[in-house]
């Protein structure tokens, strides 16, 4: 049972909470290779999808989660909803949870917008992106993917390449692979580098190919641009051809290493289309595992009401 009545973050969780996880989303994993991929484990639960920001692959994730354990959902999208008049938070979801819902898949721009959730309601919340904190579900994918890559992710070397700054999905990854036992290296501009980052215990490398060549897996993030509200550097043009990863980069090292992308892809960016489509990458399984990852964490979270 997991330690916790929510998912908020990978900080509020303990390795065997991990382990439970991947564990669990192993299982489904199967279920989801069967001819019948549905399962009867959350029939009678109604769940909340309640994004206030853009997704796809997050979006469509859950909701495929949540229909093959056969649970009851309902997606807002704030767009088109009562936000726009100056409804709050809270009472957009209260009115949503006075429909009977059990659980709610959360994204919010604000930082910390789920952990204030939690103090005011009863269901149970799990974060699906809480602006540039953590994205806990992402760093639990990642962390399935790369260990049906390497096995025990204790004394890896997994560096995340590109934009930390603005990055959920960088925070979340480091606290469940340093929770994991792995080394963390992160790469890129100096201006996109958190500036006390490395107090977390993580080392601070400025040149791709050398922090290429010291990893077992590449984890590269996108430039988010949409978060940005200067200039971080002088040209996507410039920040690709210093940052950037190349297939012929990957082919020259002396080693295999993995190659990952949380999505979605800036092709040209920070990776180029044959570093995205070569033997190297598991970026499509990423997306797949996905799936099973959410409904273990779905599956866990209902287990404890």
């Amino acid at each position: 049972m997991l330690s916790t009545r929510h998912l908020l973050g990978i900080k509020d969780l303990t390795l065997e909470d991990i382990e439970l996880i991947m564990k669990t989303a192993q299982e489904f994993k199967d279920v989801l290779n069967r001819p019948i991929k549905k399962v009867p484990s959350l029939r009678d639960v109604t769940i909340a999808n309640v994004f206030f920001e853009n997704s796809t692959r997050t979006r469509l994730s859950f909701e495929l989660a949540e229909k093959r354990l056969s649970a009851d959902t309902i997606n807002f999208s704030a767009s088109g909803s009562s936000v726009k008049k100056g409804e709050t938070l809270l009472d957009t979801v209260n009115n949503i949870l006075a429909m009977k819902v059990d659980m709610i898949v959360m994204r919010h721009a604000s930082p910390g917008a789920p952990h204030f959730l939690s103090k005011h309601i009863k269901a149970n919340i799990v974060n699906a992106g809480d602006g540039t904190h953590e994205h806990p579900t992402q760093a639990l994918l990642d962390s399935f993917s790369m260990r049906e890559k390497l096995g025990d992710l204790a004394g890896k070397k997994i560096a995340i390449i590109g934009d930390i700054l603005h990055s959920r999905v960088a925070l979340s990854n480091i606290f469940a692979l340093q929770k994991q036992g792995a080394e963390i290296t992160l790469c890129g501009p100096t201006t996109l580098i958190p500036r006390h980052i490395t107090e977390l215990g993580v080392k601070v490398s400025h040149n791709v190919k050398e922090t290429l060549k010291w990893c077992d897996v590449a984890n590269v993030l996108r430039i988010q641009l949409e978060r940005q509200q200067i200039k971080y550097f002088p040209s996507l043009r410039e920040y690709s051809l210093y940052f950037g990863i190349s297939k012929q980069m990957l082919d020259e090292l002396d080693k295999e290493i993995v190659l990952m992308h949380p999505g979605p892809i800036n092709r040209g960016v920070e990776l180029t289309s044959d570093a995205a489509d070569s033997h190297h990458s598991i970026i499509l399984d990423q997306v797949e595992n996905g799936v099973a990852v959410r409904m273990a964490v779905l599956y866990l979270l209902a287990a404890q009401n």
